[in-house]
């Protein structure tokens, strides 16, 4: 059985290189995204919030018109029955009878001023409440617009990047598999630590790309020759020769541009 072909240490840095340069194209298109998926997002949780508001309110609303319908019929079951007081005062027998009756004439007559009192008080409520819709709504309307407009400018950068995007990350993975899982992982870790997420740069005018520390004659002599895969002290970067990085730019950017 062949023994399997070990892939050379230049083999690695030139593909840790060119998935750099891809992954590096799919930060810088997120990052023409910017914020705006994030900006669509909150807009629309707060929209949500709006929308519970004014729901919650108009059930308050109807339970505020359930309770003057109840009070109407009250009233109107109290006019009832002080018509038939009225009735019974004509053919009463004796005082005692008569303040009987009065007394509950005075309480029906109390019952309809105390429903009337409380009819004016949910109506004064409802009111209110919907004078605080309007205000809501109003706000909803302006959210609404204000996400019309950021949906649009997220559809029209969408449109012209996630087609490039989406071929680029299958291009990653495709260049992940070329590498042995130990380096990727080290690649992962260091583009997690950095803020421009570049794990893998090249020696230019004697400093790692980005930086200003001089890397010694000895170590760039090193560097140069692809033998062993060497760190930067200072930043944690895998370090590259600029040729390395100027063959693997030319050879990447014209699959990207193919894509």
């Amino acid at each position: 059985m062949a023994k399997k072909k070990e892939i050379t240490i230049e083999k690695k840095l030139r593909a840790l290189f060119d998935l750099q340069i891809i992954d590096s194209r799919i930060d810088e298109i997120r990052n023409i995204r910017g914020e705006l998926p994030l900006e669509v997002k909150d807009l629309e949780d707060e929209i949500s919030g709006y929308d519970v508001k004014i729901k919650k309110i108009n059930d308050d609303i109807k339970e505020f018109e359930s309770s003057i319908s109840e009070n109407k019929n009250t009233i109107e079951e109290s006019k009832e029955s002080i018509k038939k007081y009225a009735e019974k005062l004509k053919n009463v027998r004796n005082n005692r009878e008569y303040n009987s009756i009065v007394k509950e004439e005075d309480f029906q007559k109390l019952e309809i001023e105390l429903a009337e009192k409380k009819i004016k008080d949910f109506k004064a409520k409802i009111e209110q409440k919907n004078e605080t819709i309007g205000t809501l709504q109003d706000q909803l309307d302006e959210k609404n617009k204000h996400l019309k407009t950021k949906k649009s400018e997220l559809t029209e950068i969408m449109k012209e990047t996630q087609k490039e995007e989406d071929l680029l990350i299958k291009q990653s993975e495709i260049y992940e598999k070329k590498i042995e899982n130990q380096l990727i992982q080290a690649y992962k870790r260091i583009r997690g630590n950095v803020k421009n997420g570049l794990a893998i740069v090249p020696v230019e005018r004697g400093a790692s790309g980005g930086s200003y520390f001089t890397i010694p004659a000895q170590v760039q002599m090193e560097i140069a020759s692809r033998q062993k895969i060497i760190t930067d002290e200072f930043s944690g970067r895998i370090l590259v020769d600029s040729d390395l990085a100027n063959e693997e730019r030319e050879k990447i950017n014209k699959i990207i541009k193919a894509l």
